[in-house]
């Protein structure tokens, strides 16, 4: 046999009945290799391989318990949709049925001058002036909504009133209904 030099590699060739031959196989190999060292790596990469497996596992487990409890508190989306609509437009209609409609407002009013003209009728939750969306200027009517129906009413109570000179037009907002324009008379057309 030729020596093993450092660019050469050294090739398994089994063992064959009858046949001798000087290179050793490869459980030859195994026994002769020292003993210590090897264990110890085998035995760590088992180790290593368990807790990788216990790691996957768990990871599996909390991905299922993630996908349960979303499931479990969030219903399907029509559903879901469906009931914020709803909750949404039971809202609005609520708001509302607690604001009022002030005509006649100064254009140079501003929201601090409102309150204070309507505070006395109860709490006021939110005034809005009206401003055109091109030029930014009042368009001469607001909005305020309060917390109850009581002060809705004693608010309407200042219809008349004078507020900068001016007559001022109080009436309870308007709702708009949606389904006002979708009666029974038909779409376009008409021939």
């Amino acid at each position: 046999t030729q020596p093993i030099t450092c660019k050469q590699k050294q090739k398994y060739v089994p063992k064959q009945k009858g046949i001798k031959t000087n290179q050793p196989t490869m459980s030859e190999e195994a026994a002769a290799a020292p003993v210590g060292g090897d264990e110890e790596e085998v035995e760590d990469l088992e180790k290593l391989q368990a807790e990788i497996a216990r790691m996957e596992a768990e990871a599996a487990k909390l991905a299922q318990e993630t996908e349960d409890l979303e499931n479990k508190d969030k219903p399907s989306s029509s559903t879901t949709a469906k009931a914020k609509s709803e909750d949404g437009a039971a809202d609005q209609v609520k708001k509302d049925g607690h604001s009022i409609y002030v005509g006649q407002v100064d254009y140079t009013t501003t929201p601090e001058e409102l309150l204070g003209h309507f505070e006395s009728c109860g709490t006021v939750e939110r005034v809005t002036i009206v401003c055109d969306k091109f030029t930014g200027k009042p368009k001469g009517f607001a909005y305020l909504e309060f917390q109850n129906d009581t002060a809705v009413e004693n608010a309407i109570k200042l219809d008349g009133s004078t507020f900068k000179e001016r007559q001022l037009k109080v009436t309870p907002k308007r709702v708009n209904d949606p389904h006002f324009y979708s009666g029974g008379r038909g779409g376009r057309g008409g021939g």
